[in-house]
């Protein structure tokens, strides 16, 4: 992340809830928000511990933040924590939906749970949590909303038809809650990451990986950095004038 970027936004006085925050590119987003002045509220279903280094780190940043565990795909949990954040923080500014699972396969070996689970998590856990947070948002009138997608999404995986369509349907989803939400000031946003270190991609053989950067442009991987800033650009005044689009972070991988 660059310090020239940082100084330029200020989140100071904003609460905002990143879902899967304990590891990856939400981790590196928890730690970015936190560093702009945001109180991040990391969300978290089962990895406690890391969650707890991650709010560990904000803090010896001279940050704040909470964690707050419930599972996306519950959306009874999911109302419980966001009600329990907005009576500790009195509202929630920023909504972050990052958390994501893969269970990959070819669909004739693909089994029920695995697609279920997967759409569970990835499009209606999303679909869960901007509902709960969008009725606070829209009381107040303001607000951001920044789906995490994939260039899967996009694009297609052979043996990811479930993690694809979860991902492909975000994008939709982002485009219709933007026009929805646009007229009560809540700008609603995604970004789609490629190949990024640290990521789905880190499932993948180094012989895949070198595969795949072949036809990347600038011919190498992301990194969990170059996802946060451009959350980061979403969150901040720099994009008052930005709803309902897609910011591609993948190195050309596709345009």
């Amino acid at each position: 992340m660059s310090p020239n970027l940082l100084s330029l936004i200020s989140l100071e006085g904003k609460t905002a809830l990143v879902t899967g925050g304990s590891r990856g590119i939400g981790k590196i987003i928890c730690l970015t928000l936190a560093k702009a002045g945001a109180f991040v509220a990391i969300n978290y279903r089962a990895e406690e511990k890391a969650a707890e280094n991650v709010l560990k780190v904000i803090k010896e940043q001279g940050g704040d933040g909470e964690l707050e565990r419930f599972d996306v795909a519950d959306p009874s949990g999911v109302e419980r924590g966001v009600a329990a954040i907005v009576s500790r923080r009195g509202s929630i500014d920023i909504l972050v939906n990052n958390a994501g699972i893969a269970h990959d396969g070819l669909i004739g070996r693909m089994k029920d749970e695995d697609w279920n689970e997967v759409l569970a998590t990835n499009l209606t856990g999303s679909f869960h949590v901007s509902r709960a947070v969008s009725k606070i948002m829209i009381r107040k009138r303001t607000g951001r909303i920044i789906n995490i997608t994939s260039t899967a999404g996009e694009i297609g995986n052979a043996g990811q038809v479930n993690y694809s369509a979860a991902k492909a349907g975000l994008i939709g989803f982002t485009r219709a809650l933007a026009r929805e939400l646009a007229p009560r000031n809540i700008l609603v946003n995604a970004v789609s990451p490629g190949i990024i270190e640290g990521g789905m991609g880190d499932r993948l053989t180094d012989e895949q990986l070198d595969a795949i950067r072949t036809h990347i442009p600038l011919r190498k991987s992301g990194t969990p950095e170059d996802v946060a800033a451009a959350v980061l650009f979403l969150c901040s005044g720099m994009s008052d004038y930005v709803t309902g689009q897609t910011i591609r972070v993948n190195g050309g991988l596709y345009m």
